[in-house]
């Protein structure tokens, strides 16, 4: 009982330490893109914070989520291909296991309602719980996690760093959400062209791709984020092998039947296989199946109803344009990749911090 007092003595002491001499969380805001539309995210619930930015990210990179230590959420999310896996068409997990979808990417996470390809998740603060708890994912779960983290002096002094309190499935989340709120994809050739940034513009091969974007592709993958984040199903055949009925699986509403999220385009030449069960590898795949390949159904999204007639030349056109949407400021932003700077030294559990330079926060 004495041992137990005096932890706890010891935890309110650090906590009190943190708050009284002003070393808490300091917060930062979001930095929005000029003339995008206002997040969906509620920052009042989860403010950001350098302390919680960086602890977030630190979570992201360490394998310690997963039952077995050996898989990260940076497994499936890979920071220079767009925060998606692209060497197999569905997610591995612990165990050399197998899942039955191909990883979404992570970006501008701040204006999505709904996550996962179904739409299971309703709040980026509850989204990590999925993959954490998948059985052919991490195979871990929340209290598991916070068991591990929790022996670790380092991370507990990180969270009381963040937040004021103990590690927790809350605080655990919320740090994950806040690191991968400052994903935002939002300096591609598309943005400074639209932006008029140093004479920048597309060459006529881009332009007429993106006249022929806008006429069949902006009312699903609408600009500046390049999705509408609806469901819809756009006319792939099922896979007889995974039988994956989409949105259905979560509303049992057969008008849902064959609908998935609709993903955003940023960063498309990085992050492929592409669809939800990545079964095209390329591009020109995507663009032949949109012209020559729709299945019509009692549920095929309006828009696909009608014949889209592309040339050949129409698709390489359109290709071209959707290679300006590639981002390399994002993709390859230190500050965003694997923390390098920042180490833990599990000998001695202390850890080492850079200083954070993300762009996309003001502080």
């Amino acid at each position: 009982m004495w041992n137990k007092v005096v932890a706890l003595l010891l935890i309110a002491a650090t906590y009190i330490g943190i708050t009284a001499s002003g070393t808490g969380p300091h917060f930062v805001k979001l930095n929005v893109p000029a003339n995008w539309p206002k997040p969906e995210y509620d920052f009042t619930r989860n403010p950001l914070s350098e302390e919680g930015i960086a602890l977030g990210r630190q979570l992201f990179y360490d394998p310690i989520l997963s039952a077995d230590s050996t898989i990260s959420c940076a497994n499936c999310h890979l920071s220079y291909t767009a925060f998606t896996h692209v060497d197999h068409a569905l997610s591995h997990g612990i165990h050399d296991s197998t899942g039955t979808r191909n990883s979404m990417t992570l970006v501008n996470l701040a204006w999505s309602t709904s996550f996962m390809w179904d739409g299971a998740v309703n709040h980026l603060d509850m989204q990590a719980l999925a993959p954490i708890s998948h059985p052919a994912e991490m195979g871990e779960s929340a209290a598991g996690v916070v068991a591990k983290l929790q022996r670790s002096a380092s991370y507990r002094e990180r969270f009381l760093a963040a937040f004021g309190k103990p590690v927790s499935g809350e605080t655990l989340l919320k740090a994950l959400a806040q690191f991968e709120l400052t994903l935002i994809s939002d300096s591609s050739k598309y943005d400074r062209v639209m932006r008029h940034e140093d004479g920048e513009a597309f060459t006529d091969q881009e332009q007429n791709g993106y006249a022929l974007f806008q006429a069949h592709c902006n009312s699903c993958h609408r600009e500046p984020l390049f999705t509408t984040g609806a469901f819809a199903n756009n006319g792939l055949p099922i896979d007889t092998f995974l039988v994956d009925k989409g949105r259905m699986r979560v509303t049992s509403d057969p008008s849902d039947s064959l609908k998935f999220k609709i993903p955003s385009l940023r960063n498309v030449e990085f992050s492929g296989p592409y669809m939800h069960d990545g079964r095209f590898k390329k591009l020109a795949q995507v663009a032949a199946h949109y012209s020559d390949g729709i299945r019509h159904g009692p549920t095929l999204a309006p828009e696909l109803e009608a014949k889209i007639d592309l040339s050949p030349e129409d698709k390489v056109d359109l290709v071209a344009f959707l290679l300006t949407l590639t981002d390399k400021k994002f993709l390859f932003n230190p500050d965003l990749a694997f923390p390098r700077n920042e180490t833990a030294d599990r000998r001695n559990d202390t850890i080492v911090s850079s200083n954070n330079t993300n762009p996309n926060i003001t502080r």
